[in-house]
């Protein structure tokens, strides 16, 4: 029984040194915050946008996935944006906090399409912690090494937007920087970057211009085990005269060698009124841990400050013509 217990005590640590800095993405991104994904999109609008959300994963089940993240981001100048965000992430006996502050620029290709491109980057730092002074077998015994395992890293993204009307898309490469590993921690994966491509389109009912469609894909891809996934997202949101508006939708995903069999679906909805914004996702999982929990839940609330910060054509409108 010890053997076994300590066999799962190694396991454990070793898939959580994996995870180090690829924080989940679930359906945050969708709830009107795509900064999430990529520092491309600071200052993407004419105001100060904040945003803070809460994700409890697996509900139900003991020392589950929990996350916390706060996003702001806004103009300076008028073709100029930055953005920061910071994170606590916990997961069983794991912890993941840092921050990442961003920087983007965008260009105006041509005033008549409306075609603009953006380029974006991030510095990142990032704290990993495992309290391995936690772990206990069923008789209380701890196992050989009870220090509290830490280490902190930097690292950088970078991402290019480019928008045309109501289509946009955009590629996003996170951690490119390898990680430094010490003579103590040789097993670690030093690979830590994934890539994104993020791509959609919003358009307008034919009979009501207060009424937008978007359908949108979501590819992430991890260059330390060739895994990827990818969603299929759909919403529908309704704007009213004063420019306030609320949505639903829904969002599709799966593990790419395993098409087109789910790994969760995940219906949604969120409103904006006064410049007051929330949101809420629940996810349902088509695992093997399914049966032992009741979802995963994400709420998202914030702010629009400070409108018309910049009268650039380039800044994204809250109703397009």
């Amino acid at each position: 029984m010890k053997r076994l217990f300590l066999s799962l005590v190694l396991m454990a640590v070793t898939t959580s040194y994996s995870q180090e800095l690829n924080l989940p993405v679930f359906t945050q991104y969708l709830a009107d915050n795509p900064f999430i994904l990529s520092p491309a999109y600071a200052g993407i609008g004419d105001n100060l946008r904040i945003r803070a959300n809460g994700l409890t994963q697996w509900v139900g089940i003991k020392d589950a996935p929990d996350n916390q993240s706060l996003y702001a981001d806004f103009r300076i100048l008028d073709r100029s944006g930055v953005g920061i965000s910071i994170y606590n992430d916990k997961n069983g006996y794991t912890r993941q906090t840092g921050a990442k502050v961003s920087f983007a620029h965008h260009l105006i290709l041509d005033y008549r399409t409306e075609q603009y491109l953006s380029f974006g980057i991030s510095y990142n730092f990032n704290s990993f912690q495992i309290d391995v002074d936690q772990f206990v077998d069923q008789n209380g015994t701890p196992p050989p090494f009870t220090d509290r395992r830490y280490s902190a890293n930097n690292n950088f993204d970078l991402s290019a937007l480019y928008r045309n009307r109501g289509f946009y898309i955009s590629f996003n490469a996170n951690n490119v920087l390898k990680k430094n590993i010490n003579i103590e921690r040789v097993n670690e994966p030093d690979l830590l970057s994934n890539y994104q491509v993020f791509t959609g389109f919003t358009f307008k009912d034919g009979e009501n211009r207060r009424i937008e469609y978007e359908p949108s894909v979501f590819y992430q891809y991890f260059a330390s085990d060739q895994r990827s996934t990818t969603d299929f997202n759909f919403k529908y949101r309704r704007y009213n005269r004063y420019e306030d508006y609320y949505w639903v939708g829904v969002s599709y995903r799966f593990l790419n060698d395993q098409f087109p069999k789910p790994l969760s679906i995940s219906p949604m909805a969120g409103f904006m009124k006064s410049k007051f914004y929330f949101a809420y996702s629940y996810q349902i999982m088509f695992n093997g841990l399914s049966s032992y929990n009741s979802g995963t839940h994400s709420i998202t609330i914030g702010f629009d400050f400070l409108q018309s910060i910049s009268n650039c054509p380039c800044t994204q409108s809250p109703i397009r013509d």
